[in-house]
Parts: C-alpha cells; structure tokens; sequence
C-alpha cells in the first residue's frame, strides 16, 4: 500500500508534468501566432520593397549582365541604362521582370521574416532578457538558408528577363547584328523562362542554378543588414530616452531600415555580381565553371571595379525600398498584434 507521503508525491509529479505540458502548449501557441504575424507583415513589407526597389535592380541586372569585352557594353553607367532603357520601352521597361518576383515577393518576405521570427523564438532566452547581437545574427543566417529556397529560382527568371530587355528589341538586336535569332533563346516572360529552364537545362534543378552563392550572398547580406536594424534601433532608443523599441516612431523605423538595407549590399555586392552572371551564363556553352572560376575571370577581364558593376543603383535603391520594407513590416505587425489583442 502507498503511503501518504507517496500520493502527495505521485500528486505533485501529476502536476508537474500537466504545468509542464501547458507551458509547451502555451510556447507552440506563441509560436504559431508569431509565425502567423510575421507571414502577414512580410507580405505586406514585401510587396511594398518591390513597387519602391524593382526599378533600380532593373538597372542593376542590365549593367551586372553585359559583356566585359572591349566595345561590347551597351551601357556607359546607370543614368544611361536608365536612359536607353525608357527610350526603348518606356517606363515600364524599368519593371521588366517584376511579375516573376511579384508572384513571389509576398513568399519570399514572409519567409524570411517568419523563419527569423521563429529563430529568435528558439533563441530566446530562459530569464526572458532580450536577444543579443550575437543572437540575432544566428536568426539571420538561419532565415537565409530558408529563403535562398526561394530566392534563386525567382531570381533566376528575373535576371534572365531583365539582362534580355524586352523580347522585341532583343529580337531587333540580334537582326541588327546579323545572328540568327532561332539559334537564341528569346524569353516571352516569366512562365516561358520557367518552361525552358524545365526542358533545357536539368529540369527542376536548373531553376536552382546559382543556388550556393545565393545562400552567401543572403546569409552575409543579413547579417549585415538586421545587425545593423537592431543597432540603429537600440541607439535611436537609448538617444531619445525611451522605454523601449516599440516606442520607435515610423521615421525612426525608415532610419533604421534603410540603413539596414544598406549594410546589406556593402556586405555582400560582389557575390551579387557573380550570381547574376551564373545565372543569366548559357547552359549549353558555360562561360563560367563555378562560384570562383567567374569571380576569377570577372576580375581578370575588368579588376576588382568588375565585381562592384552596377553598384551604383543597387545602393541607391538599398536605403528607400528596405526603409519601406522594415517600417511597413512592423507598422503592419504592431497593427496585427493590436487587432487580435
């Protein structure tokens, strides 16, 4: 027979663990939602980043995608990439190749945001002290092997569209010089860009070509930029006397965003570079063996200004479009957050 002291015990252990599976069932709950409001924020960050940016990594891809050799460049800088192109397509021109990113931005910004939202979830710490620097660049590295996934095949057909130009004038082009346009793949959009990729080069997989220098690219990039978000955002705290981020005005978001988003490119442009020229680089007749062999010959044909071509835009385009990006996603989450609650 069991004594009392045993049922007070056995009691207690009962307890213990039902505390105990309420406090996972409360964490997952937690979880979940913040998953959810991250998906939503995102998406609406995403969406804003693109109407702000895609104009200026048109630019970007055009000037990146050339060719090195003498005399062969189209473009003398980004004011006259600029210029050619609106002359030749119009305004819309500087949009090419948005519907393929379009589709996809919503996706793209929610998971990079949710998957560091749960990141920093896993990260937390037990006596509930805020993250530390440290902590926060495990998120980023961690967000940016899940949105790499992502980002190459998107990005694939959005280069690929944007280095040809419109498929008319690239058609044109090839007449002018006497090639013969059937021997040349001349992309209808983003769907046939996918198609062809399908059926040409290795099927699924030769959406992800440029995969590995993609996931560099984002994992330095992020840790640039959310480094640099929160430090802004814990300076501009500390100058201004607050209690705490969530005290940040919208402007105090934009600052520290854009700031953000600019660190990005600093910290990973020529990796850029070298994925845009694997991605647009022929399947058939590779110019370029691997992630090294094109840095290698990017920096033998044109030095080390090769690595940084169209550098010029996508800096200018960092500070606006990730300022809109941030501030509308936590304007968005802190509105989401307010409404359930």
């Amino acid at each position: 027979m069991e004594g009392p002291g045993q049922q007070q015990q056995q009691q207690q252990q009962q307890q213990g663990t039902q505390a105990n599976r309420a406090s996972h069932s409360a964490v997952k709950q937690s979880s979940t939602f913040t998953m959810a409001v991250d998906l939503t924020a995102g998406t609406m960050a995403g969406v804003a980043q693109l109407m702000v940016g895609h104009p200026f990594d048109t630019i970007k891809v055009k000037l990146q995608s050339q060719s090195s050799a003498a005399g062969a460049a189209k473009f003398s800088g980004p004011l006259d990439a600029a210029k050619q192109t609106i002359t030749r397509e119009g305004f819309k021109g500087l949009y090419k190749g948005m519907s393929a990113p379009l589709a996809t931005v919503a996706l793209f910004n929610a998971v990079l945001f949710a998957s560091r939202g749960q990141m920093e979830v896993l990260l937390a710490h037990k006596d509930g002290s805020p993250l530390v620097m440290r902590d926060q660049l495990l998120a980023a590295v961690g967000a940016s092997c899940a949105v790499s996934l992502v980002a190459t095949p998107t990005e694939l057909m959005k280069c690929r569209l944007q280095a040809q130009g419109c498929s008319k004038t690239a058609v044109q082009r090839l007449l002018d010089a006497g090639l013969d346009v059937a021997k040349h793949t001349i992309y209808r959009g983003p769907r046939d860009v996918a198609r062809q990729v399908l059926a040409h080069e290795g099927g699924p997989l030769g959406l992800f070509k440029g995969l590995g220098v993609t996931l560099g690219r984002e994992s330095i990039g992020n840790m640039a930029m959310f480094g640099v978000y929160e430090l802004v955002k814990q300076q501009v705290v500390e100058l201004k006397g607050l209690p705490s981020k969530e005290q940040l005005s919208f402007s105090d978001l934009l600052l520290a965003g854009g700031l953000g988003g600019t660190a990005f490119w600093l910290g990973c442009y020529p990796l850029d570079v070298i994925k845009s020229k694997l991605q647009v680089d022929s399947y058939t007749h590779p110019k370029y063996r691997g992630i090294l062999d094109c840095g290698r010959q990017v920096v033998a044909a044109e030095g080390l200004h090769g690595l940084f071509r169209g550098f010029a835009p996508a800096l200018v385009r960092s500070f606006p479009a990730n300022a809109v990006c941030f501030a509308v996603y936590e304007a968005t989450k802190s509105l989401v957050n307010s409404v359930i609650s």
